[in-house]
């Protein structure tokens, strides 16, 4: 069966699989949402098929995205993750990840719910595109961006935000004539 999917995903089998399957359904698991913020910072300046094609490696060397055990990684664990070629070697991505790690759970211990909080702040619905238009950054995700900067993570800027939030269905992009996009 032919489906019309928005632009970006009818590359390769993966990137369809991930875009029917996975981009833009709604996510509310805090960990999980944890999780697709860390992958997306590794993709900034890369492609997301790139991080996609790695997604396996990642998880299993940020040990499953576990926060408690990523906050955990020291000096030995950037030097283990800098020379594994299935990963993107950035110094600066990983330990983003690991300080990321620590202010979740920083955010965890002050009673503040991950997804809670980024829920809250997008109304606590899906916002909807308008199928035709798609941006890099909205007023939602500048002022995501500045409270998780506020909150100490990092390699999240409003574009790095605004993509992560089509990911998690925090926003609905799909564009018209996608068969994902709800009418």
């Amino acid at each position: 069966m032919s489906r019309t999917r928005c632009p970006w995903a009818d590359s390769t089998p993966v990137m369809q699989a991930y875009h029917d399957e996975e981009w833009g359904v709604p996510e509310r698991d805090s960990r999980a949402l944890w999780e697709k913020l860390q992958l997306d910072g590794f993709q900034a300046g890369l492609s997301w098929s790139i991080i996609l094609n790695k997604r396996d490696a990642f998880r299993e060397v940020f040990a499953g995205f576990d926060p408690v055990k990523v906050a955990a990684f020291h000096e030995a664990d950037v030097a283990r993750l800098m020379v594994d070629a299935r990963i993107i070697r950035s110094r600066a991505k990983i330990a983003a990840v690991i300080g990321n790690a620590r202010a979740y759970l920083e955010m965890q211990a002050a009673g503040e719910d991950f997804s809670t909080f980024i829920w809250g702040m997008a109304g606590g619905a899906p916002i909807r595109g308008d199928g035709l238009a798609v941006p890099t950054k909205s007023p939602l995700s500048e002022a995501m961006s500045k409270a998780l900067k506020a909150r100490a993570f990092k390699f999240v800027g409003p574009v790095i935000v605004y993509a992560w939030l089509e990911a998690c269905g925090v926003v609905d992009d799909h564009v018209a004539g996608c068969w994902r996009r709800k009418n």
